[in-house]
């Protein structure tokens, strides 16, 4: 049985199946891109909600295992060499995920490196765009009168709407036939955008064929159904 208890964050979120990979997260658009994924792997993991309302991701038993201080996390019992591994950064945790699993991305090399530079379009682009469109159409950024900052994002977002309904033209994900981890990281942002942040009139989703299409393809895959509820905050 692996000892976690050197890892300081099993303080505060002990571990009562240690032979699991262990999730530290909460249902965000960035959250349940790790929780989607182990659902669709089928690996047994235990969940930890991570509390913003608490300020938990700001507790020494989280830092200790991101000091970035955002969600999620893992710490992983059987890592590479057999050993523990924590990790934390969304995108790094799914390709690890897919690497250690051998699911959701490419064998080939260059359509790996392709699914990654999808995965990494939507870490520095969709993710940063469609979050800042929600802080100042939904959040304290709407009482702004000044609403160039809003403008802002909803023209970026729309642009980044663009390039993925071109990339979705003739293909069922992002990368071809294949669901891949671009997809996982992806579309959980583009819900959030026209669901939570109530969007999508403002952007015009309308116009995007091609990404609601997906979109809907992506919300009725029963790993996903199962992944969006996952840590549960009751």
């Amino acid at each position: 049985m692996p000892d976690l208890s050197t890892f300081l964050i099993t303080h505060k979120w002990p571990a009562r199946h240690p032979d699991r990979l262990q999730l530290y997260s909460l249902p965000t658009p960035n959250g349940v891109k790790v929780s989607i994924m182990l659902e669709e792997t089928g690996l047994p993991y235990e969940p930890h909600l991570v509390s913003f309302e608490t300020q938990d991701q700001m507790s020494p038993e989280f830092l200790s295992l991101n000091p970035n201080n955002k969600i999620p996390a893992i710490l992983d019992p059987n890592g590479p060499g057999g050993q523990p591994l924590a990790l934390f950064e969304s995108g790094a945790i799914l390709i690890y995920l897919a690497e250690k699993t051998g699911q959701f991305m490419p064998q080939d090399a260059a359509l790996r490196y392709q699914t990654i530079q999808w995965l990494m379009w939507q870490m520095g682009g969709v993710g940063p765009m469609f979050g800042q469109l929600g802080f100042f159409h939904k959040f304290a950024g709407k009482d702004y009168e000044d609403k160039r900052p809003r403008d802002r994002y909803v023209a970026e977002s729309k642009r980044l709407l663009g390039v993925l309904d071109r990339r979705l033209a003739n293909r069922a994900w992002i990368m071809g036939d294949a669901y891949t981890i671009a997809d996982i990281a992806t579309f959980p942002w583009v819900r959030n955008l026209t669901g939570f942040y109530e969007a999508g009139d403002l952007v015009g989703m309308q116009d995007f064929q091609n990404v609601t299409r997906a979109l809907a393809a992506f919300v009725t895959r029963p790993a996903v159904v199962r992944g969006l509820g996952i840590p549960d905050r009751s």
